[in-house]
C-alpha cells in the first residue's frame, strides 16, 4: 500500500473496557466525491495518494493502513434527557491518532463504515445526504473560526441504504481533537468503574488540558470551553438540534451534524429538528441544555473528587452554577462584535435583545441584518423599516459614546457578521443533486463557504433567504 498516514494511537492504548478493535467492513465499488486537500496535508498526508485507488480504499474501509489500530469506542448518555446506558460508536471506527502541523493529536475515523457491537440494530451505514450535510457544515463552521470536527474527505460505497427510501450509501472520513464525550465519562460512571474513570480523566488531562491538576480543573475547562462554543454557535445562528451529552464532546468541538440547521428568519425558539418534537434543543434553550449535560459530567467527575463526598458535591456544584455567568460573558463579547462594540457599558445586553426582539417580530433574516447594520439594507431585511430606525439610532448614540461612527467600525463587524452560512435549501439542493450523481452544487457550497466573510458577489444567490417554496422546516438525523 502505498498510502502513509503517520499515526500514534494513544486512546487504542487505554484498557480495552474503553473499545471494540474492529476493521470497517468492506464496501462494494468505492467512489470518490472530494478529500479536503488542505485537511490532509494538515495531517501530514498526501492528498493524492489519499484519491488514488490504495486512498479511497482506506476511506471506504476496504483496506486499513499501516499503524492504524481501529476500534469502536464505549460511551453511554443522556438523549432528550432520558438515560442510555449503552450507545458507543454504532456506524464509526476509529481508524487512529496523528500529530498535525502543529503537533496537536487528532483523530481520524471513518463515519458510515459498518456495523459494531454498539450498532443496537443499525445497520452501521450511513447514506450520502447526512455525508454531504457533514462535509459542508462543518467545514463551514471551521472557516466561521468556530471549534468542531472536520471533514477529510466523503466518498460514495456504491451499495445501497434503505431509510423511508432505497439510497446510495457513503462515508465521511471526520477529523477531530478526539471523540471522547461526556457521555463517554458516564458510561464509566454508571459502572461505578473508578479505575476506568481514572485513567480516561489522566488521558483527557494528557491530551486536552496539561494545565490541570485534577478532576475540579478538568471540569472548569470544559464548562469554559463549552459555554464559549455555544455562545458561538448562537452567533451565527446554528442550532445544533441534538445536544444529548453523548454529543457533548470534552474538547471543546462541535460534534455530529445530524438534524442541524442555520437560521434564516430570527425566531428565538427556532427548532429544525424532526426529533425535537417538544423544543428541547431550540436555538434560546442550547445554553440550559447545555449547562444540565454539564452537571451530568460533574456528577460522572463524583468519584475522583476526593473521599469527602459532600465536599465533592459542593465544589462540583459551585463550579456548574457559574455556567450562567460565564456563558453571558461570552454571550456578550460574541454580539457586541457583532454590532461594532468594542467597551463595555451596562445596558448593552438590553440594546442587543431589542434588536433581536424586533428582528423576531419583523422577521428579519439574521446572517443579512447583522452583516447590513448601519446601511440601507439593514432596514429592509424588516416588514416594517421603523422597526429597525428607532434601534438604529439607540445603536449610534452606543456607538458614538466611544467615539466611532458605523462606518469607521465595518471593517470591524465584517470579520464578525458572515455573509455566507450553509442555509438549509441550499443545503438540500446539493444532497438532491448529489444523490442524482450532481457533485456540483455540493462542491460550490463548500469552495463558497470556505472564505464566509467575503462578498464575492459572483455567488451573491447563496446568501439570498429561501421563496417561500423552498423554505426547509425540518431537517432529520442521518440514522
Amino acid at each position: 500500500m502505498t498510502i502513509q498516514i503517520p499515526f500514534d494511537n494513544s486512546y487504542a492504548r487505554l484498557p480495552e473496557r474503553f473499545y471494540t478493535r474492529l476493521a470497517p467492513t468492506p464496501v462494494r465499488t468505492p467512489g470518490l466525491v472530494r478529500i479536503n486537500e488542505p485537511l490532509a496535508r494538515d495531517l501530514g498526508i498526501d492528498p493524492g495518494a489519499l484519491a488514488a485507488d490504495d486512498g479511497l480504499n482506506v476511506l471506504a474501509g476496504n483496506a486499513v493502513p499501516e499503524g492504524a489500530d481501529p476500534l469502536a469506542q464505549a460511551y453511554a448518555g443522556h438523549q432528550f434527557g432520558g438515560w442510555v446506558p449503552q450507545l458507543g460508536d454504532g456506524r464509526a471506527i476509529l481508524l487512529g491518532e496523528v500529530l498535525d502541523s502543529n503537533g496537536l493529536r487528532r483523530d481520524i475515523q471513518l463515519k458510515g463504515s459498518g456495523r459494531t457491537p454498539y450498532s443496537r440494530m443499525g445497520d452501521g451505514r450511513a447514506w450520502l445526504g447526512p455525508v454531504l450535510r457533514e462535509y459542508v457544515v462543518s467545514e463551514a463552521m471551521h472557516a466561521l473560526g468556530i471549534p468542531t470536527t472536520r471533514a477529510l474527505a466523503a466518498v460514495t460505497t456504491g451499495e445501497p441504504i434503505v431509510r423511508e427510501t432505497v439510497l446510495p450509501g457513503a462515508v465521511l472520513a471526520r477529523v477531530a481533537a478526539s471523540h471522547i464525550r461526556v457521555g463517554t465519562f458516564q458510561f464509566f460512571a454508571a459502572r461505578q468503574d473508578t479505575e476506568a474513570l481514572r485513567h480516561l480523566l489522566d488521558h483527557v488531562i494528557e491530551r486536552h488540558y496539561p494545565q490541570a491538576e485534577g478532576p475540579l480543573d478538568v471540569l472548569n475547562a470544559v464548562i469554559d470551553r463549552q459555554a464559549r462554543l455555544v455562545a458561538q454557535w448562537m452567533g451565527v445562528g446554528f442550532i445544533h438540534g441534538v445536544m444529548n451529552t453523548d454529543n457533548t464532546q470534552i474538547a471543546g468541538e462541535t460534534i455530529d451534524y445530524g438534524p442541524c440547521a442555520f437560521m434564516d428568519a430570527y425566531h428565538s425558539e427556532k427548532v429544525y429538528s424532526s426529533i425535537d418534537q417538544f423544543g428541547r434543543y431550540a436555538y434560546n434553550r442550547q445554553p440550559d441544555v447545555l449547562v444540565w449535560n454539564l452537571a451530568q459530567f460533574a456528577t460522572a467527575l463524583l468519584p475522583l473528587m476526593g473521599e469527602d463526598r459532600n465536599a465533592a458535591i459542593e465544589a462540583a456544584t459551585e463550579a456548574v452554577h457559574r455556567f450562567p455567568e460565564r456563558f453571558q460573558a461570552e454571550w456578550l463579547a460574541v454580539f457586541r462584535r457583532k454590532i461594532g462594540l468594542e467597551t463595555e457599558e451596562e445596558e448593552d445586553a438590553a440594546l442587543l435583545h431589542t434588536l433581536l426582539s424586533r428582528m423576531q417580530t419583523l422577521r428579519a433574516d439574521f446572517t443579512n441584518t447583522f452583516r447590513a447594520l448601519g446601511t440601507p439594507a439593514a432596514r429592509d431585511e424588516f416588514l416594517e423599516p421603523e422597526g429597525y430606525d428607532a434601534w438604529d439610532r439607540d445603536w449610534r448614540a452606543r456607538l458614538s459614546r466611544e467615539g466611532v461612527a458605523p462606518e469607521d467600525r465595518r471593517e470591524t463587524m465584517n470579520v464578525a457578521n458572515p455573509v455566507f452560512i450553509p442555509r438549509n435549501h441550499r443545503v438540500e439542493e446539493a444532497i438532491k443533486a448529489g444523490v442524482e450523481g450532481d457533485y456540483a452544487p455540493f462542491h460550490r457550497l463548500v469552495e463558497v463557504l470556505a472564505r464566509p466573510f467575503d462578498d464575492q458577489p459572483e455567488h451573491a444567490d447563496l446568501r439570498r433567504p429561501p421563496a417561500e417554496e423552498e423554505v426547509v422546516r425540518q431537517t432529520f438525523c442521518g440514522t
